[in-house]
């Protein structure tokens, strides 16, 4: 029993020197590293990003010492500039205390228009007439961005400026801030995407129209790749895509079902008047949108609606259509 009992208290020494030992150990990185949290990311998050970083040598000992700290909700977004010599001591401390700097976040949501987008950046500081002057035309941006290229003369970046949170300071111009966004959108659209969109003969700037209606008509995964190939069929068979969202992008408002006037708006983007896809992006869509129009659900509806309560009811035939929104919709 005695031998056991010893035991047991140099396995605990050992457990417990090897915990304070990772604690209070230096990373071993060679120089600074910028590590950056987002805003709503929790400790798993956290301490998994910062072991792929290699700022941390042990998850376990980083999140317990955050227990045991009572500081599992205290961590702060923002940029970090982590010194070579800081210790998962030292490294909660700056993650609890924040980033000492005058850096600020903006997030922009999917779904989102550049109108919704000057709003948020106004927040940091920025002009919302720069912004939509800067992102109002491709060709200030082209030469640097090849995803633009099959964008028509003229077009804007609506689309193109992808939905994230991104953090910005003082030394960051509005032009840097808009290639921030555009650096985000050319890696996540990944060399897959682009091949699978090449191999269906369809253009970027295509992809991204057809995604940015998805986007603003459901926000469940399932339900765009169903609606994407809904949308498609009907561009093959040449049946207007009759999407509400699209009504909302020119009347500016936000009605889950437009009134009979705004079905009447004469434009481009009015996919009840015109067939075919609108002239573009009617918002910046989220990449399972865009993965939706490149890997869509084969199905046998044309027609969809979504109820009140978010339920996407569909239909095969203009008839059952017609009766479901007699049904579900007031």
């Amino acid at each position: 029993m005695i031998k056991l009992i010893k035991l047991i208290l140099v396995l605990g020494f050992i457990a417990v020197f090897g915990f304070l030992f990772i604690l209070t150990a230096n990373s071993g990185l060679k120089g600074e590293q910028k590590f950056v949290i987002k805003n709503g990311q929790g400790v798993n998050e956290v301490s998994q990003g910062l072991a792929e970083a290699g700022l941390i040598k042990s998850k376990f000992v980083f999140e317990t010492w955050l227990w045991l700290k009572k500081s599992e909700d205290k961590i702060q977004a923002g940029i970090y500039n982590i010194p070579p010599d800081a210790s998962i001591r030292r490294l909660t401390n700056m993650l609890v205390l924040g980033a000492q700097s005058s850096q600020q976040a903006i997030t922009l949501l999917e779904g989102w228009s550049r109108p919704f987008m000057a709003e948020a950046v106004v927040k940091a500081g920025y002009s919302a007439e720069e912004f939509l002057q800067l992102t109002a035309d491709k060709s200030a941006w082209e030469e640097n961005y090849d995803f633009l290229s099959d964008a028509p003369d003229g077009a804007s970046l609506e689309g193109y400026i992808f939905p994230d949170t991104y953090f910005v300071d003082e030394n960051t111009s509005l032009e840097i801030f808009v290639a921030k966004c555009l650096n985000n959108f050319d890696k996540k659209l990944t060399d897959e995407l682009r091949q699978e969109a090449e191999a269906q003969g369809k253009t970027i700037f295509e992809v991204l129209t057809l995604a940015s209606i998805i986007e603003r008509e459901v926000p469940v995964s399932t339900d765009k790749k169903m609606i994407a190939d809904v949308f498609l069929k009907r561009l093959a068979a040449d049946i207007g895509l009759q999407s509400d969202a699209t009504i909302n992008f020119i009347t500016g408002k936000k009605n889950p079902s437009p009134s009979l006037d705004d079905l009447q708006v004469d434009s481009p983007y009015n996919t009840y008047k015109y067939r075919g896809l609108p002239p573009g992006p009617i918002a910046s869509p989220g990449i399972d949108s865009i993965e939706a129009v490149l890997y869509p659900t084969a199905n046998e509806y044309y027609y969809f609606l979504t109820t009140a309560e978010g339920e996407v009811i569909y239909s095969k035939t203009h008839e059952e259509h017609v009766a479901n929104k007699q049904k579900y919709l007031p």
